[in-house]
């Protein structure tokens, strides 16, 4: 049993470098709407990232990672309720381990919702509907074309 847990944590070690998203570096966004847009001073520009932005970003590879640990959990859950044998230490061994899985997953997905919630809420920015861009002012004006 150990060894097979080995295995599958040294497969699945291998693949998480596979799996992990690749992070380009692309223009400002917000450069390229007011380029776009033929606004080049009416447009607000950015020096860096906001906390906001950075907060997010830590968020989501945090939610990342716990997500593929707990996928990873949910496999060797099932894994050794197949293996138990009809073991019933074995069996609620692996019922628990699925458990707590399921459990940290639905946690990870509430904490992401509220951190998202919560940086909505306390941006300064707003957000602009479609059609429009956030000019100087920080109000949503009408895209120039």
């Amino acid at each position: 049993m150990k060894k097979l847990l080995l295995k599958i944590s040294l497969i699945s070690a291998l693949l998480f470098p596979v799996m992990a998203p690749v992070v380009t570096q692309a223009a400002s966004p917000s450069s390229d709407v007011c380029s776009a847009i033929g606004s080049g001073a009416d447009c607000k520009t950015s020096n860096g990232p906001s906390l906001t932005n950075v907060v997010r970003t830590v968020i989501n590879v945090l939610s990342t990672i716990i997500g593929v640990v707990a996928v990873i959990m949910i496999i060797v859950a099932g894994l050794r309720y197949v293996t138990s044998g009809g073991d019933s230490n074995g069996v609620s061994g692996a019922k628990n381990t699925l458990i707590y899985a399921i459990v940290g997953l639905v946690i990870v997905a509430m904490a992401q919702f509220i951190v998202q919630f919560v940086l909505q809420k306390t941006s300064n920015t707003p957000t602009c509907p479609p059609g429009k861009v956030l000019n100087v002012d920080n109000v949503c004006a009408p895209i120039k074309k």
